[in-house]
């Protein structure tokens, strides 16, 4: 009787047996799904972490922080140095903004003076470019190394590098003045470890075809020629960069 009931019980429910291995499955599955979402969980963090990384498919923000010289006196916008270098970076296959911050007239001083500002969280690197007109004014060069060096120290402590484009003294300062003065970027280079572009008027102080009729701004072509002066080393500056602290 007992054969006999369960019998017809499993009579009247032909889809027990499925719906037992329905709800097997089933449970079988949503395991499945939640250790995905853990993995997932753990994994899409260190993906997002991972493409924050200089280099991971975005590009570098650098700044141009200088004078005249940086700020393109003289010139259209597009032929300053912040964009002839962006574009020529840009034409080797390096993803990079370069922004404009300079300043005509600006010394090592002022350029301290701003550079909170000038250079805005999430930058990625500096090119610092000052000291012209400190030289040409016959400052101290101990006062333009103080300031020079303030600037390297303060976005340093900002966790931002830089790239440091030299100056010389002019012949007619003097002697005595012009080493003191030209031992400046060798020595700031040398102590905070920095990559330094000599003289950034390499190629064009001299030269009047290069100059505007003040002899000692850059044309256009005078740009273009800084720019292939110091590309190699904005290139090992990006390098730098992308390979992170």
């Amino acid at each position: 009787m007992l054969g006999r009931t369960y019998a017809g019980q499993a009579a009247r429910r032909p889809d027990m047996g499925r719906a037992s291995m329905v709800r097997h499955d089933g449970r079988r599955a949503a395991l499945a799904f939640l250790i995905v979402s853990l993995l997932m969980t753990l994994v899409t963090p260190l993906h997002a972490q991972g493409s924050k990384e200089p280099g991971k498919d975005r590009p570098l923000n650098l700044v141009a922080l200088g004078d005249s010289l940086t700020a393109g006196y003289g010139l259209p916008a597009a032929a300053a140095f912040p964009l002839q270098l962006e574009a020529a970076l840009k034409a080797r296959g390096h993803a990079v903004t370069v922004a404009n911050a300079g300043v005509s007239g600006d010394t090592a001083t002022g350029g301290l003076d701003r550079v909170d500002w000038s250079v805005p969280d999430g930058t990625d690197g500096v090119i610092l470019e000052l000291g012209a007109n400190d030289m040409l004014r016959g400052t101290d060069p101990a006062v333009t190394e103080k300031a020079l060096d303030a600037i390297v120290a303060r976005l340093k402590a900002r966790g931002i590098p830089v790239l440091l484009a030299g100056m010389r003294a002019a012949p007619n300062l003097g002697t005595d003045y012009g080493k003191r003065f030209d031992a400046i970027y060798p020595r700031l280079a040398e102590r905070y470890g920095l990559i330094l572009y000599p003289f950034f008027l390499d190629g064009v102080a001299g030269d009047r075809s290069l100059t505007l009729p003040d002899g000692l701004h850059p044309t256009k072509d005078g740009v273009a020629t800084i720019v292939a002066g110091i590309l190699p080393r904005v290139e090992e500056f990006l390098t730098r960069l992308r390979k992170g602290p």
